[in-house]
């Protein structure tokens, strides 16, 4: 005779059967337990694989015959591989588009500090960010950038900014580009927010200055620049006011423009007017072709006019 035990509603018998009363409901149970507990590392892929499911579920009648039970939880079990690997894709771009806002933060702070990508100071640094992948991965790169900005060893000196970077903050016009310095900007640029102007301001950034000088001298990057200043001057509008800004860029406020796309295209031309420069070097003449670049933001993007330094901090050229 066999034994019978009732527990919890189910009858076991001394066969070690478990007779459900309805395993399709079980199964989809199941199913739906196992689904609500997998991450959602990604939205749409989760939602899809949710909606897949819950169709699926729909295809558990009652008295399904065995053969198409175990079809269907196939079919199941293969959503759930669908999901891990669209999963491990979405975390795989996700993990490659993080390095690349770190590699791009990281180019600019380098620039904003006059270091070139290429030092080797740099390498350590951009060899450890390609392996960044774990929680100790990203402290370490951490740790690393902090000993590179903040040197422990009192023998290893901090990074410092390219001196053709450094914003000039005088409101006179004793520089090589015989234009009034960033402080003036700075003035000029508040009694235009004060009464409530609009307009833009361009950076124009005057690249291969270091090797000029590494190459002719100081005195050939003042003739660069004193030229490169009156034919900005000179192609500009007369409302429009022009500052030297460093020793590699020089800013212009730009009051009562409105349309952005015209002005870019203006400066893009204006630019591109600036083919060649001559300076004098040991009594004879040298034609140097300066490339000119910028950039514009538009006045009413600025909280005040002090956020002119932060501004203009962020145009920097890369060397």
């Amino acid at each position: 005779m066999a034994l019978k035990t009732s527990w919890g509603g189910i009858e076991l018998t001394g066969k070690n059967e478990i007779p459900l009363p309805n395993p399709e409901r079980y199964l989809s149970m199941l199913v739906d337990g196992a689904a609500r507990n997998v991450p959602e590392v990604d939205v749409a892929t989760y939602k899809e694989f949710r909606s897949n499911l819950s169709r699926l579920s729909l295809q558990l009648p009652d008295r399904l015959p065995d053969a198409d039970k175990l079809a269907l939880i196939r079919v199941i079990i293969h959503e759930f591989e669908n999901y891990r690997d669209g999963s491990e894709r979405a975390a795989r771009e996700r993990l490659s588009a993080w390095r690349g806002l770190v590699e791009k933060l990281l180019l600019e702070l380098l620039s904003t500090l006059g270091i070139p990508s290429t030092s080797p100071q740099v390498a350590p640094m951009a060899e450890k960010l390609v392996d960044l992948r774990t929680v100790e991965d990203v402290h370490d790169f951490k740790m690393l950038l902090q000993e590179f900005l903040h040197p422990t060893d009192p023998k290893v000196k901090a990074p410092k900014p390219s001196f053709f970077k450094e914003p000039d903050r005088s409101t006179e016009n004793d520089n090589a580009s015989g234009l009034l310095g960033g402080g003036a900007a700075v003035e000029h640029l508040q009694k235009i927010m004060d009464r409530g102007g609009k307009g833009f301001i361009a950076v124009f950034r005057l690249s291969c200055l270091e090797v000029i000088s590494q190459r002719f001298g100081p005195e050939a990057v003042q003739d660069c620049l004193m030229a490169v200043s009156a034919f900005l001057t000179e192609s500009l509008q007369n409302e429009d006011t022009i500052y030297h800004w460093s020793d590699s860029s020089l800013l212009a406020i730009l009051e009562n423009r409105v349309n952005e796309v015209i002005l870019n295209a203006q400066l893009q031309r204006i630019a591109a007017a600036n083919r060649e420069t001559n300076v004098t070097i040991g009594g004879r003449n040298i034609m140097l072709r300066l490339p000119i670049t910028f950039d514009l933001t538009p006045i009413n993007r600025l909280r005040n006019a002090d956020d002119l330094f932060k501004l203009a901090a962020m145009r920097t050229t890369n060397w």
